[in-house]
C-alpha cells in the first residue's frame, strides 16, 4: 500500500482501488476549528492509474 496525505493508504489491483484509514487516529483540528481531522489526502492526488483517476479525501468528526 502507498501512503498519500495524512493517515491515508491506497492500493490499486487492476481497476480496483482500496483505501485504508485508521479511524482511531486524529491529525488535529481543521483550519476553521469546527472539525477534528482523522485523515486527508491534503488536496487532489493523481493515483497513477491508466484511467487518470484522481482522489481527494477528507475524513473528520464534528467538534463537540
Amino acid at each position: 500500500m502507498k501512503q498519500i496525505g495524512s493517515n491515508v493508504r491506497v492500493e490499486t489491483d487492476g481497476d480496483m482501488l482500496t483505501i485504508k484509514v485508521d479511524l482511531s487516529q486524529r491529525q488535529g483540528r481543521s483550519a476553521s476549528g469546527k472539525t477534528m481531522v482523522i485523515a486527508s489526502t491534503q488536496g487532489n492526488v493523481n493515483l497513477g492509474h491508466a484511467s487518470g483517476a484522481v482522489l481527494g479525501l477528507n475524513v473528520y468528526t464534528k467538534q463537540s
